[in-house]
């Protein structure tokens, strides 16, 4: 539910293609940057959404490690899906997760601390979804911490940083992400049945969700790409061994290893 599925895959000498579900929305962080407001109705059904996804990839022992806006894409009709699993993990009772992985601003502190040599669980990417919702709705996150914050300056933040809620959101939706946002992981909302259970979302009716029944109040334009061409043009031109030029590049291979191989 709510994942981006891989549909196929192969691969050439060079490089594995992935065939995966065409998602035309757009990714959350595109829409940040066109400063779409999300409002609170949305994001709310987005944490369900959310929640389901991550349920199911808890039951499957995975930890996505990095969700963020920029890694949760809408579908045409505005759902939520997650991608980018390339640095997710397998935690089993056989196997402690302790590699510190993940995009800093969005890592919960458990991750950097040195005090818990067993490692860390699910609970972080719930700490992830929780500083992803609080930045859809206020457009920015709870905690100034950047790629290039150190973990003594990250675990200081943590300790001494107070997180704002605007009067505006309701005290259910506040109530909520404070949930996400717990610093202890032992007590942080990290399964299903801790936000099914909560009085915030009583009101959800879960089957809706999972079937996509429930239709979102933001809904991505039809008639533009939801994605910005300029930087996806940036990342072809900088792309070291670019796809364009690959039967050029393999050509001029073979026949180097063709007179190579041919008898002097």
């Amino acid at each position: 539910p709510c994942l981006c599925r891989s549909r196929y895959s192969f691969q050439d000498e060079e490089d594995m293609f992935m065939v995966v579900d065409l998602l035309l929305g757009g990714d959350l962080r595109y829409h940040l940057q066109q400063n779409v407001r999300f409002q609170e109705g949305t994001v709310k059904l987005f944490i369900c959404e959310l929640v389901l996804a991550l349920d199911y990839l808890q039951s499957r022992h995975i930890i996505h490690r990095d969700i963020k806006p920029d890694n949760i894409l809408l579908d045409e009709h505005g759902h939520v899906h997650i991608t980018d699993f390339n640095i997710a993990t397998m935690l089993t009772k056989e196997l402690q997760v302790t590699t510190i992985a993940g995009t800093k601003p969005y890592m919960a502190p458990e991750m950097f601390d040195p005090t818990k040599p067993t490692g860390y669980s699910f609970a972080v990417d719930w700490w992830s979804l929780g500083i992803t919702a609080y930045e859809l709705l206020r457009t920015r996150r709870p905690y100034h911490i950047r790629s290039n914050t150190s973990p003594n300056e990250m675990a200081r933040v943590f300790r001494t940083a107070m997180v704002m809620y605007p009067a505006a959101w309701s005290a259910g939706m506040v109530s909520l992400i404070k949930k996400l946002l717990e610093l202890n992981p032992e007590k942080r909302f990290s399964q299903l049945k801790d936000i099914q259970d909560f009085p915030f979302l009583s009101d959800v009716n879960w089957d809706a969700v999972l079937q996509k029944r429930i239709m979102p109040e933001f809904i991505p334009s039809k008639g533009r790409l939801n994605c910005d061409p300029t930087f996806e043009l940036e990342e072809m031109i900088l792309e070291s061994k670019p796809l364009h030029k690959k039967k050029k590049r393999l050509a001029k291979r073979e026949k180097d290893s063709s007179k190579s191989n041919s008898p002097q």
